[in-house]
C-alpha cells in the first residue's frame, strides 16, 4: 500500500503545500462487520437506560384485602395493586439497565481506520491550513473557506483542541459536526459526506494520544541539564 496525498488548501481555496495520508490509517481495507459491530456499541452506549416502571410490590398503598376471600360471588384478591388494578403495578416493565458493551480498544482503532480510509478513497478527505479567522471568530469567514472544499451538506471538521477561534466560528453551522483530533470516532466519521482537517489537527491526530505509558516524555535543556548535573553527583 502506498501512502495517500491530498493537497493542502488555505483560505481562499488556493493550494498551498501538501498532506501525506499513511497507508496504514487511509488506505486499510473495508470490515463492513467490523464497523456495524463498533457503531451499535457506540450508539448503544450513549443510551441512558434510565427508564424505570414499578412492581406491584413499589406501588404505594394496596396493604389491605380489598374485600373477604370467600362469599362475594367475586374472584379472589389480594391488593389493588396488583397489575389488573388501575394504579397497580407493571409487569415485566424497563428497569434501569446500562446499555454498554464491551468494545476493545483495538476493535475501536480498526474501524476508524476503515472508515476514514472509505472516505479517503472516495476524495472526501480534506486538509485545510485554516479557515481565514485571525484574532477574532468569524463564521462568514469560515463559511466560504468551507464552500471552497466541498458543496456537500454534512461536514465533519477536525479541529485541534486548543484553536478556539475556529470552533467558535463553525459551531453555530448546522452543516458543520466539530470534533477535536482525540475525539475522532467511526460513527461520525460514517454520518458526515466529508472529513475536514486542520493541518495541525491532521498532525495531532496521526501522532496519537499525548498521555499512556507508550508516551515518553521529551525534556527541555534545562531539565536535561539539572538531570545530568543530578547523575554526575552521585
Amino acid at each position: 500500500m502506498a501512502n495517500l496525498t491530498v493537497d493542502v488548501l488555505d483560505a481562499s481555496g488556493k493550494k498551498a503545500g501538501k498532506a501525506e495520508l499513511p497507508a496504514e490509517v487511509f488506505d486499510v481495507e473495508l470490515n463492513v462487520p467490523l464497523i456495524h459491530q463498533v457503531v451499535v456499541a457506540q450508539r448503544a452506549a450513549s443510551r441512558q437506560g434510565t427508564a424505570s416502571t414499578k412492581t406491584r410490590g413499589e406501588v404505594r398503598g394496596g396493604g389491605k384485602k380489598p374485600y373477604k376471600q370467600k362469599g362475594t360471588g367475586r374472584a379472589r384478591q389480594g391488593s389493588t395493586r396488583a397489575p389488573q388494578f388501575a394504579g397497580g403495578g407493571t409487569v415485566h416493565g424497563p428497569q434501569p439497565r446500562s446499555y454498554d458493551q464491551r468494545t476493545p480498544k483495538k476493535m475501536k482503532a480498526a474501524a476508524l481506520r476503515a472508515a476514514l480510509s472509505d472516505r479517503a478513497r472516495a476524495g472526501r478527505v480534506h486538509v485545510v491550513s485554516g479557515f481565514g479567522v485571525d484574532g477574532v471568530p468569524s463564521t462568514k469567514t469560515a463559511l466560504s473557506t468551507l464552500a471552497t472544499l466541498t458543496e456537500r451538506t454534512h461536514v465533519l471538521v477536525v479541529t485541534e483542541r486548543s484553536d478556539e477561534l475556529t470552533v467558535k466560528s463553525l459551531r453555530n453551522l448546522e452543516q458543520v459536526h466539530l470534533l477535536s483530533a482525540d475525539q475522532l470516532n467511526t460513527y461520525d466519521v460514517l454520518v458526515s459526506d466529508d472529513v475536514v482537517f486542520t493541518e495541525a489537527a491532521l498532525e495531532a491526530f496521526l501522532a496519537g494520544p499525548a498521555t499512556g505509558r507508550s508516551v515518553k516524555a521529551v525534556a527541555t535543556e534545562a531539565e536535561a541539564e539539572a538531570a545530568a548535573e543530578k547523575e554526575a553527583t552521585k
